[in-house]
């Protein structure tokens, strides 16, 4: 996938605490997504879903049960202005239904749904697009976290009838119980725990009308902010594809967006990321799929990634991967 979201920096900073005292340095984790320590002390800061994957790809070598650990961490409060306008939604139904409105402000890669059974209601993740090796990783992450989002806006643990995932089970799902004390099904159709649908219509502690207006505002505001820098960022991975062959450089892009060369760079630092990043993502993805329907040979693969040399295109592909483009076809 071309990762054009747009995300905080929250799951990286989660990422680096649970991993204080393991004998990891930020770097080690960091490595390879861009993101520098410096970074994580910018409150404005956002980063792509790729720079972010990066990271959890680096914590998941480590320890391949950090999922869980990282989802008890991701506590209301590490979302922001949208943890205020759940904290303070009337219900528990009415606070799950305005964090499905905004996906962006969330930091989730699936598609969240309220599946009802007429007894019971499915809180659902599905439509993963990203990378399969992460799969188990993400749902882990993303449905503990969800739970313990119910657990924060109640202030009481929710009671949970059943819990389901794509994924086939590991040699850790004991630790599962931790987050999910009840029947565990792996290799189902979405990931997803159910909860009595009573819950919907029970009262959150730290309601407030007036506050829960004043940030669902915010959240309408920032949403925009995400969306629009999101359709501006796949404009331009979206032109850059279309030239892998013959890249038009910093410049060219800058006029073919309509902008300043000073004025895309900026941007694009805004975002943590820069032109050769993008141009380099995109090859690589480009690069693994040719290497993968094993047509064409190395050399032409390297001139439709704009390398004037074959050896240049081995030198980057070893970098962005760490095996040669043949290993890799292999």
């Amino acid at each position: 996938m071309l990762h054009s979201h747009l995300t905080t920096l929250n799951a990286v900073s989660l990422v680096l605490q649970a991993f204080q005292g393991h004998g990891q340095c930020a770097e080690e984790l960091l490595d390879g997504s861009g993101i520098c320590p410096a970074d994580l002390g910018r409150a404005d800061s956002r980063i792509t879903t790729r720079q972010e994957m990066l990271v959890c790809a680096n914590a998941v070598a480590r320890r391949r049960e950090v999922g869980l650990e990282l989802g008890e961490r991701m506590h209301v409060s590490s979302y922001g202005m949208l943890g205020y306008a759940l904290l303070s939604s009337a219900t528990l139904g009415d606070a799950l239904r305005l964090a499905m409105q905004y996906p962006a402000l969330l930091g989730t890669l699936f598609q969240l749904r309220l599946i009802d059974d007429g007894e019971r209601v499915w809180f659902s993740a599905s439509e993963y697009h990203e990378e399969p090796e992460l799969a188990a990783f993400n749902a882990e992450f993303c449905l503990t976290s969800l739970k313990v989002i119910c657990d924060d806006l109640l202030g009481q643990p929710l009671p949970l009838l059943g819990a389901r995932f794509a994924h086939a089970q590991p040699d850790y799902h004991a630790l599962y119980r931790a987050s999910f004390p009840c029947p565990l099904r792996f290799e189902a159709g979405d990931n997803a725990f159910a909860f009595d649908r009573r819950w919907l219509e029970h009262p959150l502690p730290l309601a407030d009308q007036v506050t829960h207006r004043a940030m669902s505002e915010r959240c309408r505001k920032q949403n925009l902010e995400f969306t629009g820098r999101q359709a501006w960022l796949g404009r331009i991975r979206q032109l850059l594809l279309e030239q892998l062959a013959t890249p038009p450089g910093l410049d060219g892009l800058a006029r073919q967006m309509n902008c300043s060369s000073r004025t895309l760079r900026r941007h694009l630092q805004a975002m943590g990321s820069s032109y050769q990043q993008l141009l380099d993502e995109l090859r690589f993805e480009r690069a693994k799929q040719l290497l993968g329907e094993d047509q064409l040979p190395i050399y032409r693969i390297a001139e439709q990634l704009g390398f004037s040399e074959t050896a240049s295109f081995r030198h980057a592909f070893l970098r962005w991967s760490g095996v040669a483009p043949s290993h890799f076809r292999a």
